[in-house]
């Protein structure tokens, strides 16, 4: 029944001027997350996927999306479209050839339009390796040298994989195209699904006689060192990328990337926020109240900087262009940051306990100033009339 059924850009959840690529991109996420195949035995996952078909084949066609944005399901039941095809509908005029080879590709292991070009030179894969370095390193940038096995063409085949006096034979499965056709019956009929052949892997050749160097692979593998040069900036977690040291490509295509990921140690003292660096620098008592000239570390070494008198603690001082350079300008610099913390001295001498005494007198009698000529209790309040005539009473 029409009113059954779940309006289709719901279905797909899509705006009612959603694009073809919008229907398109949509239709691909649900589907794939209700096949079949991906959901084996799961009636209501079958359902689902049936249901997003259904809406696609709909909205996909130009004619039969203004049919059912005008008449909505009626459209296609018995007055309004003729009956037919899936709950009513008529499949007819849907190419799902199409949309199984160009959505579901990656769900039978190879599509029509992107799979014909894999004989074609293809990129090798990327090789992803890791090296740390010290903070000053990833400030001012370094050079590293880090080892990596990479594979190389066998000397002895010159690449074929074959033994020597051997060659590679036409793969007879799939003729040397590196790929074979296979014909399912689905609920929508026919469906042909490109495929990477499984006896030659895609290259077109069966190999006989393996060479025994790289046992028919046609590489062989040893270890290398690589120079690697770590720009100034770089933070934790970025990757340097060296073009062309990766697997080597198929079919003459070129060799993939390898992509070194940088892991940045711990400073003891400074802390990175992009650009800028935080540290905290201790100065004395005296040194706040009176003013001096501390000395500050920073990734430059350390640097003179005058504490005005009467600086509090907590004290936020910038020193500009002291922070990490730009990773794409060396030229241009962070800030660093510094936070003034004033120390509470722990052990002080007696001398330096009276002299601090002295100096409190001076200074506005804070160690007394809540005494006075009236007597006090533990707790500094006053005595009050019983207070005293207790304390008289106990005497």
């Amino acid at each position: 029944m029409a009113e059954s059924k779940r309006d289709y850009y719901e279905v797909l959840g899509v705006s009612k001027d959603a694009d073809d690529a919008t229907l398109k991109k949509a239709y691909r996420q649900v589907a794939k997350k209700y096949h079949p195949d991906m959901n084996p035995g799961d009636a209501e996952a079958e359902k689902k996927f049936k249901e997003a078909s259904e809406a696609y084949a709909v909205l996909s066609d130009p004619e039969k999306r203004r049919q059912y944005d005008q008449f909505g399901h009626a459209a296609f039941e018995g007055g309004a479209g003729g009956a037919g095809g899936f709950g009513g509908f008529d499949f007819g005029g849907a190419d799902f050839s199409d949309i199984f080879g160009d959505i579901f590709g990656d769900l039978f292991g190879g599509s029509g339009r992107r799979g014909r070009g894999s004989q074609g030179p293809m990129k090798g894969m990327n090789i992803r390796k890791s090296v740390r370095i010290t903070f000053e390193e990833a400030v001012f940038g370094c050079e590293k040298e880090i080892e990596v096995v990479l594979k190389d063409p066998c000397p002895k085949c010159s690449g074929t994989g074959a033994k020597q006096g051997t060659s590679p034979e036409t793969c007879s499965k799939c003729g040397g195209k590196g790929q074979v056709v296979y014909t399912q019956q689905s609920f929508f009929g026919t469906v042909q699904n490109v495929q990477t052949c499984p006896d030659c892997h895609g290259t077109g050749k069966i190999i006989r006689e393996k060479c025994p160097d790289c046992s028919g692979t046609g590489f062989v593998a040893s270890k290398k060192k690589i120079a690697l040069s770590i720009p100034a900036g770089i933070d934790n977690g970025q990757s340097v990328r060296i073009r062309e040291k990766g697997e080597p490509g198929t079919n003459g295509g070129p060799r993939g990337d390898l992509l070194v990921e940088v892991a940045v140690s711990r400073h003891p003292i400074f802390q990175r926020q992009d650009m800028h660096i935080f540290s905290t620098v201790p100065i004395s008592f005296a040194q706040a109240a009176l003013g001096a000239d501390v000395k500050i570390k920073t990734v430059d070494g350390d640097v003179l900087y005058t504490v005005k008198p009467g600086t509090k603690t907590d004290t936020k001082v910038r020193l500009k262009g002291k922070g990490v350079p730009s990773i794409r300008n060396s030229q241009v610099r962070g800030d660093h940051y510094v936070t003034l913390i004033i120390q509470t001295p722990e052990h002080l001498s007696s001398e330096a306990k009276e002299a601090l005494r002295k100096f409190d007198a001076l200074a506005g009698n804070t160690l007394n100033q809540n005494n006075d000529e009236g007597t006090k209790g533990p707790k500094g309040k006053k005595k009050g009339f019983m207070g005293k005539m207790k304390e008289a009473f106990d005497d």
